[in-house]
């Protein structure tokens, strides 16, 4: 249900961020200023969480305070919408009257996103957030990539048809059918939310609505998560609001070719919300946050140099290659910003927390347009110029590498304002955080196979001797490069897949895994402790590494396990505690990669009764465990996944009592 209502809100919230509301104020009359203003009250609207830290608190009632705020904030739209059949335009009073519709929303929203924060802590299990977020984010990216394409289409048609002042109606249309048809039908998704009983703070720790807000500043680490996101906000918000005015404006694009280009950026952000959230899960949300926001800032620096000073031949091509790592950072932002914050806040604290935090991001996002506006008025009137002059008895050449003027300075600076602010970043400590390479390895590691291969073809070995150490040490440049490297080794490995199976497969995982397990055993105090927290981590890393399940699901979860038991068969370690674990992480690291539960768990069951066998261990007590560790993780999942493992694991021992009909693959 939480999953369902995000597609809705989120294909609602697609008109506003696809290019359809700025160009609806456009026809209404809005300048520079007003644009900048538009985009900044949705955010400083979220100022009035702070009062609602007591309204949940105190009724503690959090489904309800969301429902009876969120369905009229949705309602406002129909209000925006029609505008156009109240009031003259293009004219100051309809983009006031728009101006304030928008901030009566805000508010409304505010209350919404205070409660709904803290629903969503109790609710969505810790170790799965980044898949579960993922998931989410990415079914409402295709939802919002729909809407947004249908009403973009729609305006286009209507504008086409119709002259004069009917040509704002459609965008009414558009504003209408999301309100009734999206507005109204997430809400009742909302309704159908389950809602977990609020944690009761222990006693003595009831503080007034100030102390309240102080305590998550009192936290170091939190305060720096704070930091990052009111200065990212400033920075990001600076710029974005005002691509879609540059490119209607100053490159004239027709709104159509605008709204494709943010469409692509959606398109990418779901394919990439898929890569990032096993790694956010995998590796941390920090160093995913921290690769996406470097990305994103060198997006930004990109954007100035679409001009020179104005359209040429490389604009088209540059705006669609920046529209593309866009979307690729957007999806490990919109991800990592929305875990970062719940992994730091404590539970019992969540509503504060979670409250500050998105004030935070807020506020730097509504005062980012804002300064955004102004500069660009600003700067609309000023030009800097480097230029390069040749000049020949025969001809003159002049050449210009960087012209600034208007937008340009406006980019500009918030490239540098992102680049400070990601020094913020470093400070914040996230348990069991990775290192920015360790996830940079893992991007390239696709490629290096491939990159050999070439190295070995007569005349290629250059790939392997580019001097790509150069081109990393740019912010940024080492994200577009894994991320490119990514996915053309990504693409090879798939058109290699046939050839890369049977043996040579099976020993490079049986190597990868005792890899994983020396590690593992290096960083516990005493083997004996952690067996099965070393078992259950080898096999779902195992999992995430070998980038899913390919082929015969079960084998693979077998062949895994007789890796896991065969590289700790020394150790003096209890064997059903590693039974138990490496069953957990199979079906764990199943469900993380939306991989058929019922086949990861029969494998695993079927994987710990073959390696008991060459262990000279007894076969049903090593099934009896894994079995439990199983069921233990589909219970981590929910109770559709327990139910569905118990159902395969009962089939499983049906079999296995028929006696020798079945042979012991079967069992």
């Amino acid at each position: 249900m939480m999953t369902w209502e995000g597609v809705c809100s989120t294909a609602l919230f697609s008109v506003t961020t696809n290019g359809l509301l700025v160009g609806y104020a456009l026809a209404l009359g809005a300048n520079n200023l007003q644009i900048g203003i538009l985009a900044a009250i949705p955010f400083l609207a979220q100022v009035f969480q702070i009062p609602s830290i007591t309204l949940v608190e105190r009724l503690r009632w959090r489904k309800a305070t969301s429902l009876f705020s969120w369905t009229p904030a949705q309602f406002m739209w129909v209000l925006i919408a029609v505008i156009p059949f109240f009031m003259p335009f293009p004219a100051t009073m309809a983009v006031y009257a728009l101006l304030a519709l928008l901030a009566v929303r805000g508010v409304l929203a505010a209350v919404t996103s205070c409660a709904f924060n803290s629903w969503s802590r109790d609710l969505v299990p810790q170790d799965i957030l980044g898949t579960f977020y993922s998931r989410r984010l990415a079914l409402s990216a295709v939802a919002a990539i729909a809407f947004a394409l249908l009403g973009a289409i729609f305006v286009d048609y209507w504008q086409d048809q119709t002259v004069g002042t009917n040509q704002i109606l459609g965008y009414t249309w558009v504003l209408l059918s999301g309100a009734l048809l999206f507005g109204l039908t997430g809400s009742a998704f909302m309704a159908r939310m389950p809602e977990p009983l609020m944690a009761v703070p222990p006693p003595g720790t009831t503080h007034s609505l100030i102390q309240a807000i102080k305590i998550p500043l009192t936290d170091r680490n939190f305060r720096q998560l704070v930091n990052f996101l009111f200065f990212w906000g400033f920075a990001v918000n600076l710029a974005v609001p005002f691509f879609t005015v540059y490119m209607l404006q100053r490159l004239g694009f027709p709104l159509g070719t605008v709204i494709g280009l943010n469409i692509l950026t959606q398109a990418v952000t779901v394919m990439f919300l898929r890569v990032w959230g096993p790694m956010a899960d995998k590796f941390g949300s920090k160093v995913v946050l921290s690769l996406s926001a470097s990305l994103y800032v060198l997006v930004i620096l990109g954007w100035v140099f679409t001009t020179m000073p104005d359209r040429y031949f490389l604009t088209v091509p540059l705006i669609v290659t920046l529209q593309i790592f866009a979307g690729v950072a957007a999806a490990g932002i919109n991800l990592t910003v929305a875990t970062i914050g719940l992994k730091l806040a404590p539970r019992d604290q969540a509503t504060t927390y979670m409250t500050v935090a998105s004030l935070a991001t807020a506020l730097g996002a509504g005062l980012g347009p804002l300064a955004g506006g102004i500069f660009a008025d600003i700067f609309s009137v000023r030009e800097f110029n480097i230029t390069f002059e040749w000049i020949s008895p025969a001809r003159e050449v002049i050449f210009s590498p960087l012209n600034l003027t208007g937008f340009d300075f406006l980019f500009s600076i918030a490239f540098v304002v992102g680049l400070i602010t990601l020094n913020a970043l470093t400070t914040i400590r996230e348990e069991g955080e990775a290192g920015r390479e360790e996830v940079l390895n893992e991007l390239l590691a696709p490629s290096r196979e491939m990159t050999r291969i070439l190295g070995a073809v007569p005349g290629m070995r250059f790939v392997g001797a580019l001097p790509y150490s150069y081109l990393k040490r740019m912010p940024g440049m080492d994200v577009a490069l894994g991320i490119t490297a990514y996915q053309l080794g990504s693409s090879a490995r798939q058109a290699m897949a046939a050839a890369t199976r049977g043996g040579t497969a099976a020993a490079a995982m049986t190597e990868h895994v005792r890899n994983i397990v020396n590690k593992l055993v290096s960083e516990a105090e005493e083997t004996g402790e952690y067996g099965m927290s070393i078992s259950r981590q080898a096999t779902r890393r195992t999992l995430h590494a070998m980038d899913g399940f390919a082929g015969d699901t079960g084998m693979f979860v077998r062949r895994i396990l007789l890796g896991v038991f065969n590289a700790m068969g020394q150790l003096p370690s209890d064997y059903g505690d590693i039974f138990v674990g490496a069953a957990y992480g199979a079906v764990e690291g199943a469900g993380q990669a939306d991989s058929d539960l019922k086949i990861a768990a029969v494998g695993a069951v079927a994987g710990a009764m073959e390696a008991a066998s060459e262990l000279g261990l007894p076969e049903e007590q090593a099934g009896l465990a894994a079995a439990l560790g199983a069921i233990a993780a589909a219970q981590a999942i929910s109770l559709e996944a327990e139910e569905q493992v118990r159902e395969a694991l009962d089939e499983m021992k049906d079999l296995a009592e028929e006696g020798p009909a079945s042979t012991s693959t079967d069992r």
